[in-house]
Formats: C-alpha cells, sequence, structure tokens
C-alpha cells in the first residue's frame, strides 16, 4: 500500500508540473476573451477530456506507435515548438484579441483551439507524452496501472477546475489587462517555443554528426 502511495505522489506531482495549468492559464484566458462563459467553460471541459483520453492512450499505447512510426519525441518536441512559436507571434501582436468571434463561428472555433493548442501540445506536450511512456514502463503491476490513470485523472480534473476559474479572472482584468498578459505571455511562450525547438533538434544533429 505504501508503495502505491509513493507512485501515486510521483505520477501527480511529475504530471501536475510538466502539464503546468497554472502556467496554460493566462494563454486560455487570451484565446477564451471574446467567447461567453458557457462557451468558454465548454472549451476548458473539452481540452482537459481531450488531454485525459489521449495521455491514457499513449500511457498504454504510445511506445508502440512510436516505434511503428518510427517518430521520435525529439521530432514531436519540433513540431511543438513551431506551434508554440506561431501562437506566440499571434499573441505577442495582440492578433487573437483583435477579431471578435461571431455567433455562428464560435462552435468551430470553441472546437478548433479545445484540441490544438489547448489540449495538444499545452496541456498533453512532449513532457507530458514522455513521462506518461515512463511511468507505464514502471507500472509493472496492475494496481500501479489503476493508481496511474486515477492520479492522472486528478491532474486533469485539477486543470480543468483551474481553467474554469479564469473566468473570473477575466472580469478582474479587464480589456487592457487582458492585452498586456496576452503580449507578455506571448513572449514567454516564443522562448518557450524555442527551448522546445532547439531542445528536439540538438540529439537529432548529434545523431547524424556522429552516425
Amino acid at each position: 500500500m505504501n508503495e502505491l502511495f509513493v507512485f501515486g505522489l510521483l505520477v501527480f506531482t511529475s504530471f501536475f508540473t510538466l502539464i503546468n495549468p497554472l502556467g496554460t492559464m493566462p494563454i486560455f484566458l487570451t484565446m477564451t476573451k471574446d467567447i461567453d462563459l458557457q462557451n468558454r467553460n465548454k472549451t476548458a471541459k473539452k481540452a482537459s477530456a481531450v488531454s485525459f483520453v489521449t495521455i491514457v492512450m499513449f500511457a498504454f499505447s504510445g511506445q508502440l506507435l512510436f516505434n511503428f512510426f518510427g517518430i521520435s519525441v525529439n521530432s514531436f518536441r519540433i513540431v511543438g515548438g513551431v506551434i508554440f512559436f506561431l501562437m506566440g507571434m499571434d499573441m505577442l501582436q495582440a492578433r487573437l484579441g483583435k477579431v471578435k468571434i461571431k455567433e455562428s463561428e464560435v462552435k468551430t472555433y470553441v472546437n478548433d483551439i479545445s484540441i490544438t493548442p489547448l489540449a495538444i501540445p499545452m496541456i498533453y506536450g512532449p513532457g507530458a507524452l514522455t513521462n506518461a511512456i515512463v511511468m507505464m514502463e514502471d507500472a509493472n503491476t496492475f494496481n500501479k496501472k489503476n493508481v496511474l490513470v486515477l492520479a492522472l485523472f486528478m491532474v486533469i480534473v485539477l486543470t480543468y477546475i483551474i481553467l474554469y476559474s479564469s473566468s473570473k479572472i477575466i472580469k478582474i482584468l479587464g480589456e487592457t489587462g487582458n492585452n498586456v498578459m496576452m503580449r507578455l505571455m506571448g513572449l514567454i511562450v516564443m522562448v518557450i517555443a524555442v527551448e522546445f525547438f532547439f531542445a528536439g533538434l540538438k540529439p537529432i544533429l548529434l545523431d547524424i554528426l556522429t552516425s
């Protein structure tokens, strides 16, 4: 029982740190500032649900799929870096807040951003992907596998609660505060993007040079 608790705690803390819902919240705020409360909450719920299902799927079959398609985690990091950089550029120039979303386009917009970039790669990025595969390899018993899924579920629920509560922050910040936060977060996201990109590129280049 003690071993299961320690393993569960390790899974919870590692995934919470890698997913970093507090870091995702400002980006969620800027991307949902022009939609109503109901659709904002729907976006948070869908992004969280998609993340949970995807992480569990990859935890059980990720290594197998990566080997089958010849995909490396480093390639995933590079793609994630490119997506982050483009998103950061839009945020830095406040493009996400310039255009008012039409009522007829809200449903499509919610579906789009809840999957990419919120669920993937913001919530479920390369770090969480790698962690899911590693943790599943460490879960060598049926009970440990159950603990892993339960701990992961708790992290995702906590992520949803944090994103859900961000609606109140939007009201406090106002238009000016939201634009300032969007530009600051855009800069941070672009820095993260560069780190992701080169963290994936470096091992690939070294592999090419040494082969």
